[in-house]
């Protein structure tokens, strides 16, 4: 594999880690900057947001730009709110620092996939593409954890001091090493976006966000009741966040083989082994080993969908691969800022955190009902699509 993938997947860890790191270093942010738990969670919503907003966005600001250039300006961005995140001096900066951040997210992601399936030969698109999202798989394994045992160590602006380095160091390798490319066609934006037509396409998206909604319900205020129901200190808080990483990517793996051999069948297996993951952890969270277990079981269930989710998208939208692979990002984080929403809001109103996993299996359901509109042989569109 070419060298430029290994800084693609570079990229991929930075952008993985400042987008998750956060759900760790929730209660260290709440205490220093002196609001509540549910209130440090709407920094996960304004980054997701900003995810949404800025896929398209941005999408369309660097339409015309070579695919270099783009991802070059894309990596400043990142850089530039990683370095408002660790000087905010109070939490209405620190939220601005985020959403900035969260703008190249979607756009990076999605030129990144072109560029990386055009390093390598024709048969070798689809592991080029893998390679790239590993970087975002190890965010999740190496990055949130060490990132959050550095952010209470050294304080949580340590670890966005410390993003901010690994995306100068991706910065100067995708200006080195990434090759230019002077035969890409410019690609047509009103055209893409012309092609976003049809209930398949909307219907496989909202499937993203509720899924998503449904993971970052629990994974938002993770931190949390580790520590305030189970009882884990915060070193373990690393150690559990640490086997979460580790259930996320061996349901990455497991996911994309079972995508590839039934993907309707896949996705809805995953959701109901959600749900159900989501409702034991109600009951398991008071005991240290039977959360870690349930914790492990629910990182594999929620990964395993990903890459299924993709196909379904992309299976939708193939008229404009590009646009549609950065709208499901953004779909992602609109997931994302739902379920950090919906959490929040199941601990303002007094149900406690042992509540929040009930949240997240109901979303779990109705992502579920999704998939089975989505492949409902009643529809005639959308069976074509599927055949």
């Amino acid at each position: 594999m070419p060298t430029a993938l290994l800084v693609l997947a570079l990229s991929a860890f930075a952008i993985g880690t400042t987008e998750f790191v956060i759900m760790g270093l929730l209660p260290e942010v709440a205490t220093d900057l002196g609001v509540s738990i549910p209130g440090a969670g709407w920094l996960v919503t304004g980054y997701a947001l900003g995810v949404a907003i800025g896929a398209p966005f941005m999408a369309m600001v660097t339409s015309k730009l070579p695919r270099k250039r783009a991802l070059l300006v894309l990596m400043g961005v990142f850089i530039i709110g990683n370095l408002l995140c660790a000087i905010a001096a109070n939490y209405g900066l620190l939220m601005l620092a985020r959403v900035v951040t969260a703008l190249c997210h979607g756009a990076f992601f999605g030129i990144g996939s072109v560029v990386a399936a055009s390093l390598v030969p024709a048969n070798r698109k689809a592991s080029a593409v893998a390679l790239m999202f590993t970087g975002l798989t190890l965010a999740n394994v190496l990055g949130v954890p060490l990132g959050t045992a550095l952010g209470q160590v050294a304080g949580w602006r340590s670890t966005f001091w410390a993003v901010t380095l690994i995306g100068i160091a991706a910065l100067i390798g995708l200006w080195r090493v990434l090759p230019r490319q002077d035969d890409e066609e410019a690609s047509d934006i009103r055209a893409e976006f012309a092609a976003l037509r049809g209930a398949g396409l909307w219907l496989a998206l909202s499937t993203t966000v509720l899924f998503s909604a449904a993971v970052f319900c629990i994974f938002t205020y993770v931190a949390p009741l580790l520590g305030d129901v189970t009882g884990v200190s915060p070193r373990g808080v690393t150690w559990s966040l640490l086997l979460i990483g580790l259930g996320l990517t061996l349901g990455n793996v497991i996911g994309g083989r079972l995508a590839d051999w039934k993907l309707a069948q896949t996705l809805m297996g995953v959701f109901v082994a959600l749900a159900v993951a989501s409702s034991v952890l109600t009951w398991t969270s008071a005991s240290l080993i039977p959360t870690e277990i349930t914790l492990f079981l629910w990182a594999t269930a929620a990964f395993a969908a990903v890459p299924a989710l993709q196909v379904n998208v992309v299976n939708f939208g193939s008229d404009a691969p590009n646009l549609v692979s950065t709208l499901n990002i953004g779909a992602f984080n609109v997931g994302n800022a739902l379920g950090a929403w919906v959490g929040g809001l199941v601990i303002s109103h007094g149900f406690g955190l042992t509540s929040v996993p009930l949240a997240a299996a109901v979303l779990a359901i109705l992502a579920l009902l999704a998939t089975l509109l989505t492949f409902s042989n009643r529809n005639p569109e959308l069976q074509a699509a599927l055949d």
